[in-house]
């Protein structure tokens, strides 16, 4: 994204403490940034905290006017490039909904014709609230908002749901995809997390895969301007941009591939697909037929969804993951050749990397080139690598 000037609007939630970091990290990429708080902010976070991270006076209730040469908040709509509701409270979502103006926030807002973001944050049963999706509904459909959702983790009540704010870091690099066209026009596919094949209605045979990795992938897509659709197990928050598809098993994740891969540039496959299945399920709880008996389960394979694409793939590039416990590279490149994938995504999984964690170590292998071996960093920061990648692959394919 070129150097902008980008207006953050803090509202009065406890995730505001968190946004002089994000005021530091849009102007270490070079943007100028401006600060306007509602009074309800300064209760979490303080003007002259934000004021000295930014470099300029923050503009807070009741000193709109301190200036007369000028109408404060309306110089900041006109000078600002984007607007960032950070975090957006289910209070300021009501009153932006509804054409409200009692604060210099939402006066500015409305004064403001730059293209606008919303990262709202709250508690997981406000989110929820049907008034409170009606009221963002309305924002993107009927005044061309752009909403970052809230994410799955511990909320200030003390227990995990959705309504966390994202990390300052990811909202930067949602920021910096905005203006960023390199996958403009084309269609991606991610999949992402761990399939579930039943035993029972109870029981399922599954996996670790928390679909972090994939999910991060389809956001990064989107940012860059592709149209994309994510066929996952899990349920995680998306961007603007992602098309959601919820499957259960690796049949209905081949299923639901398939019937959009013809008219696809790319597939990514960051899902872990379960190797086996249960030729028939049971309509019945599976009982135990005395103290002492055991089960045996006699599985048969499931669809390799990879190398079915692999096969027939005419124009589509076609990325693969590789999850390894042990001789990762070798593994990886087998699975490179065997599969006929343009690219294999290899990653060493135990305790501590891979499934189930917030960051990725991974290593990048293409047919006839020497592996690219990224460091660990946060999951976000390893998808933007990759569609990096993707989108200098796909100028190639076009040239």
């Amino acid at each position: 994204m070129k150097k902008q000037h980008i207006a953050l609007f803090v509202t009065g939630g406890i995730a505001a403490y968190k946004v002089p970091l994000l005021v530091r990290a849009l102007i270490k990429a070079g943007h100028d940034v401006r600060v306007e708080m509602t009074k309800s902010a300064e209760r979490f976070v303080t003007p002259e905290t934000l004021a000295i991270v930014s470099k300029a006076a923050v503009l807070t209730d009741g000193h709109e006017f301190d200036h007369p040469e000028h109408v404060a908040h309306v110089a900041l709509a006109h000078w600002a490039d984007l607007g960032v509701v950070v975090p957006a409270t289910a209070n300021t979502l009501a009153k932006l909904a509804n054409g409200l103006a009692d604060n210099v926030v939402t006066t500015t807002l409305l004064a403001m014709q730059a293209p606008k973001l919303l990262v709202p944050a709250m508690n997981d049963q406000m989110w929820q609230n049907p008034q409170t999706q009606k009221n963002i509904a309305s924002l993107m459909t009927e005044q061309n908002y752009l909403v970052l959702p809230p994410e799955t983790g511990l909320l200030a009540e003390g227990y995990a749901g959705i309504g966390r704010m994202p990390e300052p870091e990811r909202i930067a690099l949602f920021i910096e995809s905005l203006d960023d066209p390199r996958l403009r026009g084309r269609r991606i596919i991610v999949s992402a997390g761990g399939t579930k094949e039943r035993l029972d209605p109870v029981r399922y045979l599954t996996n670790d895969s928390s679909g972090k990795m994939g999910t991060a992938i389809a956001n990064a897509a989107a940012g860059a301007g592709a149209e994309v659709t994510l066929v996952t197990t899990r349920q995680l928050p998306v961007v603007p941009g992602v098309t959601v598809k919820q499957v259960e098993s690796a049949q209905s994740m081949a299923d639901t591939i398939d019937a959009e891969f013809t008219e696809a540039d790319a597939v990514i496959m960051a899902a872990a697909v379960a190797d086996y299945r249960l030729p028939t399920v049971s309509d019945h709880k599976l009982k135990k037929t005395d103290a002492t008996s055991g089960l045996t389960l006699n599985l048969v394979q499931n669809p390799d969804i990879l190398a079915s694409l692999g096969r027939k793939k005419t124009h589509q590039i076609l990325i693969g993951f590789a999850a390894e416990t042990n001789d990762l590279l070798k593994n990886a490149q087998l699975k490179l050749t065997k599969k006929n994938a343009d690219m294999i995504v290899a990653n060493h999984v135990d305790a501590t990397h891979g499934f189930n964690t917030d960051t990725n170590a991974v290593t990048l292998l293409r047919p006839e080139q020497a592996p690219v071996t990224l460091p660990e960093m946060p999951k976000p920061k390893v998808a933007a690598a990759l569609i990096e990648q993707l989108a200098t692959m796909l100028a190639k394919q076009k040239g």
